[in-house]
């Protein structure tokens, strides 16, 4: 068996990847699969091409990466479980898919536009740029303008006396 020269960089779908790196992390550099769906997918692919899934991805014949890429692109079909994929239950299909790259931008920009469409709040809370998932916005978020709160005291000094207000009575002076 000859010795092949270990590639630097590997392309998988459209993503180039470090080639010194091991099969399952240099998958989690793709966008959409995390450590848990890399080891899963690098398992199945040991499973199937007796390749080891700890084994640098530069040294993985060419031919064999279009195998990885099948397993990336469709894991439902390998026995993946459907828990690691990022659509389970998707709104239009009703299927569970797991979906990566440019797909997986694209399926969240469609249901960010769903739903504004149908004005969920967190719908409304996109179309106005304010945070979705219930931080505080007294301090935080603000676009324009400085922080509402107490001031120091040195900064309360530094502004003079505080008027007395239109209502309240002056003392006289005897």
């Amino acid at each position: 068996m000859q010795e092949q020269e270990l590639r630097l960089i590997v392309r998988i779908v459209n993503k180039d990847l470090d080639g010194r790196l091991p099969i399952y992390r240099a998958l989690m550099k793709i966008k959409g699969i995390s450590h848990r769906m890399a080891r899963s997918i690098a398992y199945v692919f040991e499973k199937n091409t007796k390749v080891p899934f700890d084994m640098q991805l530069g040294n993985l014949q060419e031919n064999m990466d279009s195998k990885l890429e099948e397993i990336i692109q469709s894991p439902q079909k390998f026995g993946i479980p459907k828990w690691t994929f990022n659509r389970q239950k998707d709104i239009e299909t009703g299927t569970d898919i797991h979906h990566v790259m440019v797909d997986l931008d694209f399926d969240l920009r469609k249901d960010l536009e769903r739903m504004k469409r149908i004005k969920s709040y967190r719908g409304v809370r996109h179309m106005y740029g304010l945070p979705v998932r219930g931080q505080r916005t007294r301090s935080s978020f603000r676009k324009r303008g400085a922080t509402v709160g107490v001031m120091k005291k040195d900064a309360k000094t530094a502004a003079g006396p505080a008027k007395p207000a239109a209502g309240a009575k002056e003392e006289k002076k005897k």
